[in-house]
């Protein structure tokens, strides 16, 4: 009786003093609803794809992701998402994590991050009947250039720094600023080396553009509620785990990263 004559005295104290209640982790959440939620975009080839016939995923996060749920005994839930509200998805609890995404500081003005388990550069990209035009970075930041981006991505804000000169045609998911260069709206795009080389696979007409070196080399990682600690720290020990054993390697190797 004791015990609840204090723990409503605690109730009544925290709300009437306007302290935080202990917020439970989503640890908690996924091992109690036997669900890990994962946000992913699926157009993101070969971290994430989805196969709109059968709206099943397949790739290098799923794999990952797969591996996650596995190991916390639940099952997992691939949740659709696109860039534009990814970091969203994670602070509105509609999943406890994102597949990967580049690390930014805008981001982390919102969200938390994993530790990063593999790291991006960035390339321009065009097709062979323009690929003459360009001859590095510079090249491309002309005024009669146009740059296609996705909205949200973080290839959006670079393109508008590094090509004030261009013209930046910006496109909304589930479009992608690729596509617009293979339909001829646009000259360039800017993407990953690991985006970037399974486009040139796929695409006969799709080329790297010669620079001088690639642009800002960018660690990607996990996207996770910012002030939930504890389910970082299991995120954060699981990949130290997992890289030991080597499941990163050998997950990046299967998928050519």
């Amino acid at each position: 009786m004791r015990f609840f004559r204090i723990f409503a005295i605690t109730t009544f104290l925290t709300a009437l003093l306007g302290l935080p209640a202990t917020a439970q982790s989503a640890l908690n959440d996924i091992l109690s609803s036997g669900t890990l939620k994962v946000g992913t975009t699926g157009d993101w080839n070969p971290m994430s794809v989805r196969d709109p016939a059968t709206n099943s995923y397949k790739g290098y996060d799923i794999d990952i992701m797969t591996e996650l749920a596995k190991d916390l005994g639940v099952e997992l839930e691939l949740v659709p998402t696109d860039w534009k509200t990814l970091v969203n998805g994670v602070v509105a609890g509609n999943y406890h994590i994102t597949g990967s995404a580049s690390i930014s500081p805008t981001r982390m003005k919102a969200a938390g991050f994993s530790e990063s388990y593999l790291s991006v550069q960035i390339f321009p990209f065009t097709t062979d009947d323009k690929l003459g035009r360009f001859d590095g970075w510079a090249s491309v930041n002309d005024p009669g250039v146009v740059v296609a981006t996705t909205l949200g991505t973080t290839f959006e804000k670079l393109v508008k720094e590094w090509f004030p000169d261009a013209q930046i045609k910006v496109v909304d998911a589930p479009a992608r600023g690729y596509q617009e260069v293979l339909a001829g709206r646009a000259d360039v795009f800017i993407t990953s080396n690991i985006e970037g080389a399974t486009l040139i696979a796929k695409f006969d007409n799709v080329h790297q553009i010669a620079v001088e070196q690639p642009k800002s080399p960018t660690p990607i990682a996990m996207i996770l509620p910012q002030d939930d600690q504890v389910w970082i720290n299991y995120v954060n020990n699981w990949i130290k785990l997992k890289q030991a054993k080597g499941f990163f390697a050998q997950t990046a190797e299967k998928w050519g990263l």
